[in-house]
């Protein structure tokens, strides 16, 4: 069985400082996909960087305390990634891929639009320049799953308060059609809807007025999967008993032997 877990941090060193690494020693992970790191490889400590028994790969952002994604892995991938080929993104920390054999292992970190036109802008620019990519690694004959915070809510199911945010960013339609191209056309799946289609399912909680207590949330942080990949998934579980952060870790199984 192969277990991936993704979160967002929001700060790692303020998540371990939260119990982060604990918890993650308890889950018996494969592979874990973080993102918002929020640090330079200069501020990670040892224990921070490779927590046992995982070694720690990080594509951090050039402007400190900022974006930042990385991966935990349990077994020592064949090769590292950084970045998609994208001038502007990469050096904001938001890819970085895990090779084994034939499988790939992506923690990614789309912008979030939100605090400006100017980033929903930038937004609009990662999704164009992602795109391709995405077609490229469909047609690239491996079993690849990109983990990470997509920073958008495909489907009404998706978010609590979906008629009141249809003009906010991560819910604009431009996003949903998006993603809707990603799944539709490019055959890409959504491995947590593949397994569960009940409502109220969130992975994101503002940190406004009582948005956790009150469940009000966002399915915004995804597994999306080669068909190949996504069919051998097993069990999908959002963890909420903790919090390390404003998201909650997301962890699917699946049914895939990765090593050789």
């Amino acid at each position: 069985m192969l277990r991936i877990i993704t979160l967002n941090l929001n700060g790692i060193r303020s998540a371990v400082n939260k119990g982060l690494l604990e918890w993650l020693a308890a889950q018996k992970a494969d592979v874990v996909c973080l993102q918002e790191v929020k640090a330079q490889l200069t501020d990670l400590a040892p224990a921070i960087f490779n927590p046992h028994p995982y070694s720690g790969h990080f594509s951090c952002a050039e402007k400190k305390g900022y974006s930042g994604v990385g991966l935990y892995c349990r077994k020592r991938p064949d090769r590292i990634i950084s970045g998609f080929g994208s001038r502007e993104f990469d050096a904001e920390g938001r890819y970085l891929r895990a090779d084994y054999g034939k499988l790939s292992v992506i923690s990614v970190y789309l912008p979030s639009g939100s605090s400006s036109e100017e980033r929903q802008q930038a937004k609009f620019r990662f999704m164009r320049e992602f795109m391709p990519h995405l077609v490229k690694l469909k047609a690239s004959g491996r079993e690849v799953v990109l983990c990470g915070d997509w920073n958008i809510a495909h489907r009404e199911i998706d978010l609590k308060n979906w008629r009141g945010n249809q003009k906010n960013s991560g819910f604009l339609p431009e996003e949903r059609a998006w993603l809707t191209e990603v799944f539709d056309r490019l055959g890409w799946v959504d491995v947590f809807r593949r397994l569960n289609q009940q409502p109220e399912q969130y992975t994101w909680w503002s940190n406004r007025g009582q948005a956790w207590a009150k469940n009000v949330g966002w399915r915004i942080d995804y597994h999306i999967a080669t068909p190949g990949l996504a069919a051998s998934a097993r069990k999908a579980a959002i963890y909420k008993e903790q919090r390390f952060s404003d998201h909650a870790p997301l962890t699917i199984d699946y049914d895939f032997q990765y090593l050789a």
